[in-house]
């Protein structure tokens, strides 16, 4: 009987799946190690900084109460702000602050009873950091120091600093910076507010506008002290600092979080406008009599025509164009502009051709100061009768000279198509019936090029010049259809009952809401005319939109003559308005305030 010896062994997988289990075993057990040693390495690390601290509050209640203070601070004594100091060969960095404090239990500086010798002990505080060390955190240390001696009445002051935010709440975490070049030496302060937002100086050697005070936080506006009489600024609405004998000083400071205004200059059909210049304004005063803005700088568009401006603090700004090429033809939102705290806000400058003279006209509601839209605006005078409707834009059309074939609007001259039977050059700058043998053909018809709003838009009236035509050509001989998209392909033209049946036969008749949500429109003219001798005319055709870039509550009136305008402004259910204005400068602004 023959024996066979079978031999077992290991597969490939098998191997592999071994050594996976291993590794993951392995590198846990490394971890686990790793942690315990980096727990070890922290803890030791805090123990150092606690033994350093401990020595550090030994020196300072070693020395005599009267040094006890930082060097060039309040108080003033012997202690260094700034340490680099080496333990168990690990550099630390030690920032000591020290205050005066005012305990209330015999009163306090400025209160009832008033306390003429504030000072009753002083606060030492430790900051030790490690920025060599891994993962440690900073450490914070306080102790009390108090005078061996009854305390005496007190030569100096109190300069204690309030910090609030837009909405009137404490800002803690305040940076506060004090100098008082004064002083000899100088004292200069680093300190940040309490949860009460509040930074108290006590003891503080008196100074007519002795005290300059900076308040910043990362992310916040900043605040600051004047001082008086310096050069662009001489009257400060906040001038340094004064500490006067045995008096409490007290002055607050307001920052908050900053925001962003994101610029785009734009045509009122949303036309991307670059490289417009512009001037940019706060409302805040930090000075009077001249006045100075806290903020005031210049700004261009981009090549896009955008601008983003950041750091901005919340406040109302004033925009102004310095372009020498374009006016203000509106904005949106409307000026001046109300910015937040910690707020991106988007804003239209909305930018027109610069006309040898023009006025733009605001209406805002008395109650609400907001922008009053579908208030008819009205200017007379001066060889000009001109009426618009605030927050509508209008495209218009007034010659067809450059025949057809034009796809969309760009040049105003041209259209998109006709029949042979429309005279578009005699003369140019209307059209009508083409006369054959002295006789007019009896109808026409021509579709204009594609006009782009710019945006979503809502479609309002659909206008024509002249809106009498000649009695001989008989009744409706001028009628319009108008259709509307969002791909500039799909071409259904529409009378007003929202079908291809009917046609607008009056001007400034309302278009049907069909076409409300559209962005492109073109709109199809029909001519007839009943006697063969007579012709109907067009001269001017228009139609007027809201869309997101045609300010709300303005109106710009442009080709304007040198002269008194009457001024008149009406909305259904509001009081009427008539003012007289005079015209003589290239741009100019009027806001109207209408009543309920």
């Amino acid at each position: 009987m023959n024996s066979t010896s079978i031999r077992k062994g290991f597969t490939l997988i098998e191997s592999l799946v071994g050594v996976a289990v291993f590794m993951i075993i392995a590198v846990s057990v490394y971890q686990a190690y790793a942690a315990t040693i980096n727990a070890v390495r922290v803890s030791r690390l805090k123990i150092t900084a606690t033994a350093l601290a401990n020595e550090q509050f030994e020196i300072i209640r070693n020395l005599p109460y009267t040094d006890v203070g930082v060097v060039g601070s309040i108080p003033n004594g012997q202690v260094p702000h700034l340490q680099n100091l080496v333990r168990d060969n690990t550099e630390f960095v030690v920032e000591t602050t020290i205050r005066n404090i005012d305990d209330p239990f015999d009163g306090t500086i400025g209160g009832s009873p008033n306390d003429l010798s504030p000072a009753d002990y002083k606060l030492a505080e430790l900051e030790i950091s490690c920025p060599a060390c891994r993962n440690f955190t900073t450490l914070h240390f306080t102790t009390q120091v108090g005078p061996r001696n009854l305390e005496t009445a007190s030569t100096n002051g109190a300069l204690f600093v309030q910090v609030f935010d837009a909405s009137g709440q404490p800002v803690s975490g305040a940076d506060v910076h004090i100098v008082n070049n004064q002083a000899v030496p100088a004292i200069v302060i680093d300190d940040t507010t309490n949860n009460d937002g509040l930074l108290q100086i006590v003891d503080a050697p008196p100074g007519v506008e002795a005290y300059e005070i900076t308040i910043s936080k990362s992310g916040y506006s900043a605040d600051q002290t004047y001082q008086t009489g310096a050069p662009g600024n001489p009257n400060p609405t906040k001038p340094h600092a004064t500490v006067a004998l045995q008096q409490l000083t007290q002055i607050s400071f307001a920052i908050d979080r900053t925001s962003t205004l994101d610029v785009a200059s734009v045509t009122d059909t949303c036309g991307s406008l670059p490289s417009i210049e512009f001037s940019l304004d706060s409302s805040k005063l930090i000075g009077t009599n001249p006045d100075v803005l806290k903020y005031s700088a210049p700004h261009i568009t981009d090549g896009s025509g955008t601008k983003t401006i950041s750091g901005l603090e919340w406040d109302t700004y004033n925009l102004n164009l310095s372009d020498g090429l374009y006016d203000l033809a509106g904005a949106v939102p409307l000026l001046p502009v109300a910015l937040n705290p910690n707020t991106n806000q988007d804003f239209k400058l909305i930018v027109s051709p610069k006309d040898v003279r023009s006025v733009l006209v605001t209406v805002k509601d008395a109650s609400t100061q907001l922008p009053l839209s579908d208030a008819t605006v009205r200017l007379e005078g001066a060889g000009v009768d001109a009426t618009l409707t605030t927050g509508r834009g209008f495209i218009r059309q007034t010659d067809w000279s450059g025949g057809a074939g034009q796809d969309d609007f760009t040049d105003p001259t041209r259209y998109f198509d006709s029949d042979w039977n429309v005279e578009i050059n005699d003369p140019a700058g209307e059209f009508h019936l083409r006369k054959i043998f002295d006789e007019y053909e009896p109808s026409t018809y021509l579709i204009s090029s594609t006009f782009d709003t710019g945006s979503v838009s809502n479609f309002h009236q659909m206008l024509w010049q002249p809106q009498d035509q000649p009695p001989d050509t008989g009744p409706d001989s001028v009628k319009f259809q108008v259709a509307t998209n969002n791909n500039k392909t799909t071409w259904n033209f529409l009378g007003p009952d929202g079908t291809a049946n009917t046609y607008y036969t009056l001007a400034n008749q309302n278009l049907n809401s069909l076409h409300n949500g559209d962005r492109y429109l073109r709109y199809q003219a029909f001519l007839q005319t009943a006697s063969t001798t007579w012709t109907p005319t067009i001269s001017d055709a228009s139609f007027t939109f809201t869309s997101a870039c045609v300010p709300p509550g303005q109106v710009l009136f442009t080709g304007l003559n040198t002269g008194d305008y009457t001024l008149t402004v009406a909305k259904a259910g509001y009081q009427p308005f008539t003012d007289t204005i005079a015209v003589s400068s290239s741009w100019q602004q009027h806001e109207v305030i209408l009543s309920p």
